[in-house]
C-alpha cells in the first residue's frame, strides 16, 4: 500500500521503499510548501501529480542525469547558438516560463504543472531556491527552463520551446555556467529520448541518492544555508549571458 503522508511533520519513507510499477512512485500527501519541496530534492524525490490526484512524490531507479561538461553540442545546434538570434538571461521572467512550461502541447491531453504546483514553485523563487534561464529572440520569449538549485546541483523541472532550438539554448547556457563554476550535475528526473541527445544519461537511484548525501548532506548543516533552509548553489548564474 502507497504511505499516506501527514502535512506535519515533513518526512519521507525510505527510497529503496519505492514502487517499481510505476516506477518511482514512494508516497501521496504531505504538502507543496518550500519545507516540504526542499526537504524532497535534498533527498532525491520531487512531486509529479495531475490535477485530479493528490500530491505524488516519485523517485525514479534509475535516474537520468546531465554532467554538465557532457552536455552534446551537434553541428546544427552550434550554429544555431552562434547565429540564431537569442539572447539569455536568468530570472528575469520566473512566472512567464513556468507558466509557458505548463501550457498545452500537440500531442499532450494535459499537464502536470498544476496551478498548485506553478503557485509552489513561485514560492521557491521568492525563496532564491528555483530559478529560471529565459531565451529571447526580437524582445519575445522564446523558450526556456525553471528548475532547483542547490550547492553543485540543479533539479531540472521543465523546459520549453516557441523556436526551434530554444530550450536547447537554454539548457546549453545553463551547463556551460555550471561548469565554469564548479557545478557538478543537472538533475533531469526520468529518461526522454530527446535529453539523452544533448549528452544526458541514466545511472543508478542509489548513486544519484550517494551524490545527493555527499554533496547536499543533512537540512542545518551547511553555512551556506539561509534561515528558510535554501542551500545556496556553489556555482554562480552570473556567467549565463544577460539579457537588457
Amino acid at each position: 500500500m502507497l504511505p499516506w503522508l501527514p502535512e506535519r511533520p515533513v518526512g519521507f519513507p525510505p527510497i529503496a521503499s519505492a514502487l517499481r510499477d510505476p516506477d518511482g512512485l514512494l508516497a501521496a500527501g504531505g504538502a507543496l510548501t518550500p519545507e516540504w519541496l526542499l526537504a524532497a530534492y535534498r533527498r532525491g524525490i520531487f512531486p509529479w501529480f495531475s490535477d485530479d490526484q493528490p500530491v505524488l512524490w516519485w523517485s525514479p531507479d534509475p535516474r537520468m542525469v546531465l554532467i554538465p561538461d557532457e552536455i552534446r553540442i551537434r553541428r546544427s545546434l552550434a550554429k544555431r547558438l552562434r547565429n540564431g538570434g537569442f539572447r539569455v538571461s536568468v530570472d528575469t521572467a520566473f512566472e512567464r516560463v513556468v507558466a509557458a512550461c505548463a501550457a498545452p502541447r500537440v500531442g499532450q491531453p494535459g499537464t502536470w504543472i498544476t496551478v498548485e504546483m506553478q503557485a509552489a514553485y513561485e514560492r521557491l523563487h521568492r525563496l532564491g531556491a528555483a530559478h529560471s534561464v529565459e531565451v529571447w529572440r526580437g524582445g519575445e520569449l522564446a523558450g526556456g527552463l525553471y528548475g532547483v538549485a542547490m550547492g553543485p546541483v540543479f533539479f531540472g523541472e521543465s523546459m520549453f520551446s516557441r523556436v526551434p532550438d530554444a530550450s536547447k539554448v537554454a539548457l546549453v547556457h545553463l551547463a556551460r555556467a555550471m561548469n565554469v563554476g564548479g557545478g557538478r550535475l543537472i538533475d533531469c528526473q526520468m529518461h526522454t529520448g530527446h535529453l539523452a541527445s544533448l549528452g544526458a544519461r541514466d545511472i543508478a537511484r542509489s548513486e544519484f541518492i550517494g551524490y545527493l548525501e555527499q554533496w547536499l548532506g543533512e537540512a542545518g548543516s551547511d553555512r551556506r544555508e539561509t534561515v528558510d533552509g535554501v542551500l545556496a548553489p556553489t556555482w554562480s548564474f552570473d556567467a549565463i549571458d544577460t539579457f537588457a
